[in-house]
This record gives structure tokens, C-alpha cells and sequence, in this order.
């Protein structure tokens, strides 16, 4: 019997969104207002899921506390209040999307994680703009 279990953790953070192979012109055509040269800010909501059997001794898939603290200190201390196309080493040749952000995650978490247990990444932009990637 599997089960999931959530960890929802929040960063704020900077971002431009742009290629720099191109002019801000095809930059603002295909970004839009995200492709501001000096950067725009949201309060990404993350829910990190994992999913396992229950351990038996412990009655856990996971302890909350470890994963809190993976969290904390794989995502939170190294994105919050940064902007992620300077300050962030994982964006520096990779355009820092909702969609690529959630795959650092992903791979910032998942080699910190017992290999039976599966990970799911949620991270919202926007309350209505998020993605899920489940590796």
C-alpha cells in the first residue's frame, strides 16, 4: 500500500524571463511583460509530495521534520528573496520558468530521498498559474 504525504513551503524571488541569444524585441514578443530587463517578483507556493509504503516501526512514508528541512534547506534558503537569474547558480544558462524551476527542485530533492519513494513537485506562480513535475 503506497501513500503520498504533502510539505507545502513558500520564496519569494525574482525572475526575468528571456533568452539572451535574443533581441528584447523577440524577447517581449514571446515573454511579454515577464521579459523586463529589470526583472519582476512573485510568492511562489511550493507542495512537495512523496509518495512510499508506511514504514512499519515508524507508522511514517516519510518524518515531516526531515522533509521540512530538506525543503528548507535545498529550496527555501537558496531561492528565497534571490533573484534567480543572478543570484541562483542553477539559472545562469537556464531561463527560470515556473516549468524549470520546479525541475530544480525536483533535482535538488529527489537524490536527498530514499530511492523507494517517489517525488512530486507542485509550484505555483500565481494562485492560478502552477505546474507538477513528477520526474
Amino acid at each position: 500500500m503506497k501513500v503520498t504525504v504533502h510539505r507545502k513551503a513558500h520564496f519569494n524571488a525574482a525572475h526575468r524571463l528571456y533568452r539572451k541569444d535574443w533581441d528584447d524585441a523577440k524577447n517581449l514578443a514571446v515573454f511579454g511583460k515577464c521579459s523586463n530587463p529589470n526583472f519582476h517578483g512573485h510568492n511562489y507556493e511550493l507542495t512537495v509530495s512523496v509518495t512510499g509504503t508506511i514504514d512499519p516501526e515508524t507508522g511514517f512514508v516519510i518524518d515531516m521534520k526531515v522533509l521540512k528541512d530538506l525543503i528548507y534547506s535545498e529550496v527555501e534558503t537558496a531561492f528565497d528573496h534571490k533573484n534567480l537569474n543572478v543570484e541562483v547558480a542553477d539559472f545562469q544558462d537556464l531561463n527560470p520558468t515556473a516549468e524549470n524551476i520546479a525541475v530544480v527542485i525536483w533535482n535538488k530533492l529527489k537524490p536527498k530521498l530514499k530511492n523507494d519513494l517517489e517525488l512530486s513537485v507542485t509550484l505555483y506562480e500565481t494562485p492560478r498559474n502552477f505546474v507538477t513535475f513528477n520526474g
